[in-house]
């Protein structure tokens, strides 16, 4: 086992956006022993795949929100799959060494983590390790949630979804798909991305916001306006789905990562629209569900297993090191699909204990 755990330290806050050096940047590096002796109450894990999630530049610096901010001179805060290496005696009845997990670990290459801090993964018929972090984690549970409890898609609806092409975004369009809707519209950052939208994920339409008649190519593609708006993205595109809104529109609100980084956000000049359309537009978090985990991760295997979800994975290598480089490009909208980053290859995986089923 290694003696040493690599971690990265939230010590700057951005201002406004994240700047990715190690040296005098938002994070810094440090090392500190791995434990010897694990106690009786907890788990030794590795860590080997961190997700990256917008939502990670708001637990920087916001002050009200659903999640406390990340304290200065913590280890930055994320979610990972990790492989149990070592079980405290009083849960050796619960853990194996060899079982994967997926916990709050925080950047880091290890972790102790308690009994209720580390969940067992289950994989069902054709899924892998890493659907944790995405259809089958909180990335498949944010788009189901707000498509159906949120947005409440119906047959025949017009859906229109921006940031399509990224981890949440795909997952809700198809989703949309499955329970009937007419017409399902993605948004999404270059030629590349709509192909993958059109060709591989099922969409009807994909528009490339980057393109100058994209506002065009969004009313030709909505000729009844919209139903459904699920935004990951805000700013203007969020501002022309208002404007191409049908009447009793429904839009649920996930994200905002266009304006994030910004120091003045900027809020819709269309917002009249709710008042004359009756839009309806809400937003939510995950964790409002909780309860209802259980039903909505079975939905999501079933659709996985029968091919109905299709997903792709941004892996990105080089170790911890590279998570807050990896933060910044996630915000530029290089990744298409769930981006993720590797700690540790599988390859270094000790041998594997028996891992639970869906």
């Amino acid at each position: 086992m290694a003696k040493s755990n690599k971690q990265l330290i939230y010590v700057n806050a951005p201002s406004p956006a994240i700047d990715p050096s190690l040296e005098k940047g938002t994070f810094s590096l440090k090392e500190v022993p791995v434990p010897d002796q694990v106690p009786a109450d907890k788990v030794l894990v590795r860590v080997h795949y961190l997700s990256l999630d917008p939502a990670m530049r708001q637990m920087l610096t916001a002050k009200r929100s659903y999640i406390a901010p990340v304290e200065h001179g913590s280890v930055m805060r994320g979610q990972s799959i990790a492989q149990v290496i070592a079980v405290g005696s009083s849960l050796k009845s619960q853990y194996k060494a060899g079982e994967w997990v997926t916990a709050m670990s925080g950047w880091q290459e290890y972790a102790l983590l308690g009994a209720k801090e580390a969940r067992k993964v289950a994989i069902p018929k054709g899924g892998r390790v890493t659907d944790v972090l995405s259809v089958l984690g909180l990335t498949g549970l944010t788009a189901y949630f707000g498509m159906l409890e949120v947005a409440g898609v119906k047959p025949g609806d017009t859906v229109v979804v921006s940031g399509a092409a990224g981890a949440t975004g795909s997952v809700a369009g198809q989703i949309a798909k499955i329970k009937g809707a007419k017409r399902v519209i993605g948004l999404a950052g270059s030629k590349d991305k709509c192909d993958h939208l059109k060709n591989e994920l099922g969409f009807d339409f994909a528009i490339n916001y980057r393109d100058p008649d994209w506002r065009r190519q969004l009313k030709d593609a909505t000729p009844q306006y919209i139903d459904v708006f699920f935004d990951n993205v805000g700013g203007e595109i969020l501002d022309a789905c208002l404007a191409r809104a049908a009447q009793n529109a429904r839009f649920a609100i996930c994200g905002a990562i266009s304006q994030y980084n910004t120091a003045k956000p900027q809020g819709p000049s269309s917002y009249m629209s709710i008042i004359s359309m009756r839009i309806t537009m809400k937003g939510f978090i995950t964790f409002d569900f909780v309860k209802q985990y259980p039903a909505a991760l079975k939905d999501l295997a079933t659709w996985l297993s029968e091919g109905k979800i299709k997903r792709k994975e941004h892996i990105v290598k080089g170790g911890v090191e590279a998570a807050p480089q990896a933060l910044v490009d996630l915000f530029a909208g290089r990744n298409t699909g769930k981006m993720m980053v590797e700690v540790a290859p599988m390859s270094e995986a000790i041998t594997e204990a028996p891992r639970a089923n869906l």
